[in-house]
């Protein structure tokens, strides 16, 4: 059983910067990434950070958020931050944290055996 914790979510104008944080329970995640849903569509990567093995330290991005999402990890306490700025209407979702050990690379939601409640972004004018 691993409990992840998103926060950082809120409340924003287009343009305006927003950066996320997931704490977890087990510290020997190989892989941790973001995942978001807006309403009436499906779960949609966001951006993935390897940790362990061979592709330790590689990451990915969502084609929606390249470029102005940057992931990364605090990797002395273990924390998970997405950080989104020049943020849109789009982005609009929740967000979720997920984290897996000994699973693929991290793009696809079957990579990860855990996932957090999800944090709320709303993007309004």
């Amino acid at each position: 059983q691993v409990r992840l914790v998103e926060s950082g979510g809120g409340v924003v104008r287009p343009g305006e910067s927003l950066r996320l944080s997931c704490t977890s329970s087990r510290r020997t995640n190989d892989i941790m990434g973001w995942f978001r849903r807006a309403p009436g569509r499906d779960r949609e990567f966001v951006a993935a950070l390897r940790i362990n093995g061979w592709f330790a330290g590689r990451k990915a991005y969502g084609d929606n958020v390249k470029g102005r999402f940057t992931i990364s990890r605090d990797n002395i306490q273990g924390t998970l931050f997405l950080q989104m700025n020049n943020l849109q209407p789009e982005d609009t979702a929740v967000y979720y944290c997920a984290a897996a050990v000994g699973a693929g690379f991290g793009d696809e939601d079957r990579d990860y055996d855990s996932w957090g409640q999800g944090t709320q972004v709303t993007v309004s004018s």
